[in-house]
């Protein structure tokens, strides 16, 4: 296939605001070993992006300094000591950065097929959110049938993920969101029970539908804002799994005695500083145990908004807005 040497790509002009994305060409990038070059047709936008504009989510030294964790398009390139996948293929992968492009580098590792009846744009909404729950939610807080589970910023692309997983793997799921809209699009994902935070204490309403047990795993993205009351909305032996902190980093004045007397533990991870090894395990799981229910149509990932890449400063401001259900997708032609 023939590669250009030039290429379009969503590029920031400094840290700051959405603004200060600007589309603009450079050199097309090539595989290295281990690693395949795909031709983009779609991407998607996610929160550390958002963090990554703003100066505050820095890439790793070796990873493309353009945004953009995830992608779907067609292998041009073959890099040296990869196996099982050949040109033209159809991928959608987790990339280490340089998404926001007409092509990218991506580890072989971090690929995986587009699922049957899968187009560019579904297929690049799955790689971020779908390896971020898998690996904090199955992995590690160890969520098994049959337990319960709160979800916080249910509505979001990981919430919506999040939920759907949950209950087609059997647990009872309760998700907390913003808007009535918000939460009943919860509902009709597989949640038991929503949450308006702004007019309903998670706490209180997880201590009433549990008759004060708790849950046995709490997915959070707030932080500091939440910490307190998911210690006391967690069971005896409750996992919970922190993955960003929306409402702040520090808690102060909160009391520690529930994680020794309930046996609570907690966890947290961010997926970037994750090893090759770590992420080639849980792309291994997700092709196991979840592809099949995405080609099944038992689970299907929530887009809210599909625009060119030249209005990727556009998508950030929607982001950041709030009022989105689901994902927001980026296409290239």
């Amino acid at each position: 296939m023939t590669v250009p040497s030039s290429m379009s790509y969503v590029g920031l002009s400094e840290h700051g605001g959405p603004d200060n994305l600007v589309v603009t060409e450079g050199r097309t990038p090539h595989p290295r070993s281990g690693e395949l070059l795909v031709r983009v047709e779609a991407a998607g936008i996610n929160r550390p992006d958002v963090l990554q504009r703003k100066g505050d989510y820095p890439p790793p030294p070796d990873a493309s300094p353009i945004l953009g964790l995830e992608i779907a398009g067609e292998v041009v390139e073959i890099g040296d000591d990869v196996t099982g996948y050949a040109l033209g293929d159809k991928v959608c992968a987790l990339a280490n950065g340089g998404g926001y492009a007409q092509y990218c580098v991506v580890p072989a590792t971090q690929a995986l097929p587009v699922p049957k009846g899968y187009d560019a744009v579904k297929a690049a909404a799955l790689p971020e959110t779908f390896f971020t729950v898998w690996a904090n939610l199955f992995m590690m807080a160890g969520l098994k049938s049959g337990e319960s589970v709160l979800i916080h910023g249910g509505s979001s692309g990981i919430g919506t993920t999040a939920i759907q997983l949950a209950s087609a793997f059997g647990s009872r799921v309760f998700a907390t969101a913003g808007t009535a809209e918000k939460c009943d699009a919860c509902l009709g994902l597989g949640a038991s029970r929503t949450i308006n935070y702004r007019s309903e204490d998670f706490c209180t309403v997880i201590a009433e539908e549990t008759g004060k047990a708790g849950v046995d795993v709490i997915l959070d993205m707030i932080g500091a804002a939440y910490f307190e009351r998911n210690l006391k909305s967690l069971a005896r032996d409750g996992r919970l799994s922190i993955i960003a902190f929306l409402g702040g980093t520090f808690a102060e004045k909160v009391s520690l005695a529930p994680i020794l007397q309930k046996r609570l533990h907690l966890m947290g991870s961010a997926m970037r500083p994750r090893t090759a090894t770590e992420k080639q395990a849980i792309r291994d799981e997700l092709l196991e145990k979840v592809w099949p229910l995405l080609e099944e149509g038992r689970i299907a990932p929530v887009i809210h908004a599909v625009m060119p890449y030249t209005e990727a400063a556009a998508g950030h401001r929607m982001m950041e807005h709030g009022d989105h259900i689901g994902k927001i997708m980026l296409t290239f032609d």
